[in-house]
């Protein structure tokens, strides 16, 4: 069985996560504790709310070091929403903020022009590539996304899948063992499952 750490760093949204894990049969760890790192086979970043808050709450319970080890390591690591976001270098959210910076970029907020701020609903998956990560899922399947600030790496390579709310903007990056995606996963259905799915077999 696969051994999934969720970490809790004092955000929302763990609890669906940790459920959509389970019914997938991960035996997973919700934990607040960075020496849990050694149990797990996988890690998981998930969150919602800003980043600023989301890095603090890193810091405050002891995680970038460790968790950066971690991954440079090679284990795993799987941010979502914010967890995606905070595995860049920085964001313009709410001021300048230094985030975990194993992805080179940047988080910026969406311009005006597009509408509705923050992104709120189903949109489409534009895949990149083949990453296994998105095995089996069709190009064009539609997410859930809830956000208003959106990735720019550095490198496009890193990108494995795009969407567009009135800009183009990566989705889903990869590069190694870390992974990210702008959508909830476990609010994406059939889609969602099949990604936390790949992650698990990865």
């Amino acid at each position: 069985m696969t051994r999934v750490l969720v970490i809790d760093y004092g955000v929302g949204n763990l609890g669906n996560v940790v459920r959509a894990l389970q019914r997938l049969g991960a035996e997973v760890r919700l934990s607040e504790d960075p020496a849990d790192l050694r149990w797990a086979d996988r890690l998981i970043l998930p969150g919602v709310g800003a980043f600023g808050d989301g890095m603090a709450g890193l810091q405050a319970r002891g995680w970038v070091a460790p968790l950066r080890a971690a991954v440079a390591a090679g284990k795993p690591l799987l941010g979502i929403c914010l967890g995606m976001q905070l595995l860049f270098e920085e964001s313009e959210e709410m001021g300048r903020h230094t985030g975990l910076g194993l992805l080179r970029g940047r988080v910026r907020r969406f311009p005006p022009e597009v509408g509705k701020i923050p992104q709120i609903g189903w949109n489409r998956l534009e895949r990149r590539g083949d990453h296994p990560l998105l095995q089996g899922v069709p190009d064009g399947a539609y997410a859930y996304f809830v956000h208003g600030y959106y990735c720019e790496p550095e490198d496009p390579a890193v990108v494995i899948a795009t969407t567009v709310y009135g800009i183009r903007y990566a989705s889903a990056v990869a590069r190694g063992p870390v992974m990210g995606v702008q959508f909830h996963p476990e609010k994406s259905h059939r889609v969602g499952q099949r990604i936390l799915e790949n992650f698990l077999r990865l």
